[in-house]
């Protein structure tokens, strides 16, 4: 029952390949930090491929047939792409799905206040974080602001090698001795994650003359008033570059591979398939995961269902009960990252159904916390057909579950896509500090979810 290390198997010309799609996907992480970055990256990379926005092929008033490729752009924090296959759309479409939102901090829509010399930002954080991670380390500022009359700045600091880098203060060590005395989650709170801007009082300014000097750089850099901030979206990220990570360069070390490890392997999945599959292929990347898969841009918004709704007219079905045909008959890979085995911390898992790095993609079964809830846990019969697929593509895979059964758990975008009434199952790649900053992962299990997410597209 124990899963071989894919590591074992590689020949010369393999190993290159391997190689090759971890240097992409070092890439694809250090110029897609935020839910947007992905989004954008997405739609390039499906525009060169041949898909065009559904919105224009119905604004053309185009017929789709087997073949024929196209993507909605969900508020561009989200990418639903779809290539129709040879078999009506009723008997179901095989989806993979993935999210493209990592933990992180948001700045507040009034964000900016000086404090003793200090210009500082306050802040919530996204999504689950260990609080404590957070602090003394080089942050980078993305996001957009949107002025008044609609135009959009597009900000990025701290990536260039020359760019300046913002960070949240910690307690010295001399100091410390209170703080070390707390709890671990206690130690350093959510209103203490604010954010260090600027410390040079502008020349001629009384008031406030810190907060005026990184005004002044927000105009006359950005053009950017400090009322503007109320509409926008800035995120600080860590600012540090994906790099090799073990002497052996087996693994990436870099931030969000949760889950954007996935998401960029469901991509290359899609994108590779160059015949015209029998069931029509979907790859969802979607937002708010991470903190319930909500809002407009979540799982949970109808943006996937709308366009198989536009998808069916195009193709000559109008009426709902072909979308939920559709929606009901298909198969799906909820496609997010588990938990992989640290034999530092051993005592959290059980070996036996743990994720190992090196051993492939994994799939879970269930997920939710504890006693399975809020966990989709998928039928056998699909789990059964997914075994023949991985074993007939010779591809390298497990089979997991987030720890031990009463030390907590997790959730994926799985449980909502199921309400539809198709088979779904968990299945992604193993992670080690999962929500740190900087995550690590195997560039064998990476390669390994492609060739899995591809070869499910085609055959499931």
């Amino acid at each position: 029952m124990e899963r071989p290390n894919a590591w074992k198997k590689y020949k010369k010309t393999e190993l290159k390949k391997v190689e090759s799609l971890a240097q992409k996907y070092r890439s694809f992480l250090d110029h897609g930090k935020t839910e947007r970055e992905c989004a954008a990256y997405a739609a390039e990379a499906l525009e060169k491929a041949g898909y065009i926005l559904l919105d224009k092929a119905i604004a053309d008033k185009k017929k789709l047939k087997a073949g024929d490729k196209v993507y909605i752009n969900q508020m561009n924090k989200a990418i639903v792409a779809f290539l129709i296959g040879k078999k009506p759309l009723e008997e179901g479409m095989n989806i993979v799905g993935a999210h493209i939102d990592s933990p992180r901090i948001d700045l507040k829509q009034n964000p900016f206040y000086e404090d003793n010399d200090f210009a500082l930002a306050d802040t919530h954080y996204y999504g689950g974080i260990k609080k404590y991670q957070w602090v003394a380390r080089q942050l980078a500022l993305h996001g957009v602001a949107v002025k008044k009359d609609g135009s959009v700045v597009t900000i990025c600091i701290g990536e260039n090698e020359d760019d300046p880098v913002v960070g949240v203060g910690d307690l010295l060590i001399h100091l410390s001795q209170e703080q070390a005395g707390k709890k671990l989650g206690e130690a350093i709170t959510g209103e203490n994650l604010d954010i260090t801007l600027a410390g040079k009082p502008l020349e001629g300014e009384e008031k406030e003359p810190v907060k005026a000097q990184l005004l002044k750089i927000l105009k006359d850099e950005y053009g950017l008033e400090e009322e503007d901030m109320l509409s926008a979206e800035i995120e600080a990220v860590p600012a540090e570059k994906a790099r090799d990570y073990g002497l052996d360069r087996s693994m990436i070390m870099g931030y969000g591979h949760d889950d954007r490890c996935c998401a960029f392997a469901e991509l290359e999945a899609l994108l590779g398939i160059t015949e015209i599959p029998e069931y029509t292929c979907c790859g969802m990347l979607v937002d708010k995961e991470e903190i319930g898969s909500v809002g407009a841009t979540g799982m949970q918004a109808r943006y996937m269902e709308n366009a198989v709704a536009e998808i069916a007219v195009l193709m000559g079905k109008s009426s709902e009960l072909t979308v939920r045909r559709t929606l009901q008959h298909s198969r799906m890979l909820s496609c997010d990252v588990s938990a992989g085995f640290d034999p530092l911390y051993a005592s959290a898992f059980e070996k036996k159904n743990a994720a190992f790095l090196g051993r492939g993609v994994c799939y879970n079964k269930f997920t939710g916390r504890m006693g399975k809830s809020g966990s989709n846990d998928a039928n056998a019969e699909f789990i059964g057909k997914i075994r023949k697929i991985m074993d007939e593509n010779y591809i390298s895979w497990q089979t997991a579950e987030l720890g031990r059964v009463d030390l907590g758990g997790g959730g994926t975008i799985a449980y909502i896509c199921a309400l539809y009434g198709m088979e779904v199952i968990d299945s992604g790649i193993a992670v080690l500090n999962m929500h740190a900053p900087m995550e690590v992962i195997s560039k064998a299990d990476l390669y390994e979810a492609v060739k899995a997410f591809r070869a499910f597209m085609i055959n499931a």
